[in-house]
């Protein structure tokens, strides 16, 4: 994977990509638990630590230093405990090591001890103080269709963007272009000319074709699956592959609008005008990239 910018956002991203990507350039559901782990890490410590050095601090039974100092007195250390380990396990180097989502639940649900409590009284936040519900900034086209979860103005820009978004996602030599190779791009091209022409079930199985190969990701074929399954209204499919996207291609914008429309359709409001408003940020930074 290139990076379009400098060799410093590359490395921080390297830092944080699951290791079998790393090796083979797929992402599977255990990269998605590899991410979540990620995702604990920053909100137990504010900040980003590349998980080889939380591994380090967590073996080193430095649990306290690594926890955001503004949390000090909002748990106890059995809880801090829990969600550091499950951190720890979602980490690890072998992905059939790491937990399934139902163990995430097994283990998180019985930390929330007020399950009728609404989130902004238990962390003292005010109701006036919670997050807008419209997004922060204006949109671009493809911010605005999925603001509105116009599938048919996504499914447009889909079409007209094609993969220019992929470019440096995948570094092939000559000698990979087998059979087994062309079998897959064939199988992406006819799952295009479905996806085209509307037919979102024969896309679906054209696309997952030339995911399951696993030679080639392209976190376009994950967002045109994504939207394929939203058109079948399989929402929780179209978040992971989203999620997915986002994983081959961590700045993406796309991925994370494709994520805020599936978090909509399952109800997830505040988390979905949260996600839009992470994509448009990232937008905002490609385009002063651009100019400078």
């Amino acid at each position: 994977m290139k990076n379009s910018r400098d060799g410093k956002s590359y490395s921080t991203n390297l830092a944080y990509t699951p290791p079998e990507y790393l090796r083979n350039g797929k992402v599977t559901p255990e990269s998605v638990i590899y991410s979540f782990g990620t995702i604990l890490l920053d909100l137990l410590s504010g900040k980003h630590i590349p998980p080889s050095h939380a591994l380090d601090m967590i073996r080193g039974k430095n649990i306290i230093l690594l926890m955001d100092s503004h949390l000090e007195g909002k748990f106890s250390t059995e809880e801090a405990t829990a969600v550091v380990n499950l951190a720890s396990q979602c980490l690890q180097y072998e992905p059939r090591d790491r937990p399934n989502t139902k163990d995430l639940v097994s283990t998180l649900s019985p930390l929330n001890t007020n399950p009728d409590v609404a989130s902004h009284f238990m962390l003292g936040i005010s109701k006036q103080e919670e997050a807008p519900t419209t997004p922060q900034r204006p949109l671009s086209p493809m911010g605005e269709a999925c603001s509105r979860q116009d599938l048919t103005a996504i499914h447009q820009i889909l079409v007209m963007t094609h993969y220019r978004d992929d470019e440096g996602t995948n570094e092939l030599s000559f000698q990979e272009w087998t059979q087994q190779m062309r079998d897959m791009l064939e199988a992406r091209k006819r799952g295009d000319y479905a996806f085209k022409d509307k037919d979102f079930k024969a896309a679906i199985d054209c696309y997952s074709q030339f995911i399951d190969v696993g030679t080639m990701v392209s976190p376009t074929v994950y967002a045109r699956r994504s939207l394929c399954y939203l058109m079948n209204d399989q929402a929780d499919a179209a978040l992971r592959d989203a999620m997915q996207a986002q994983c081959v291609h961590p700045d993406w914008p796309t991925a994370f609008y494709m994520q805020s429309v599936a978090l909509a359709k399952l109800d997830m409001q505040k988390d979905a005008v949260d996600m839009l408003n992470e994509a448009s940020g990232l937008e905002e930074k490609r385009q002063k990239g651009g100019r400078n």
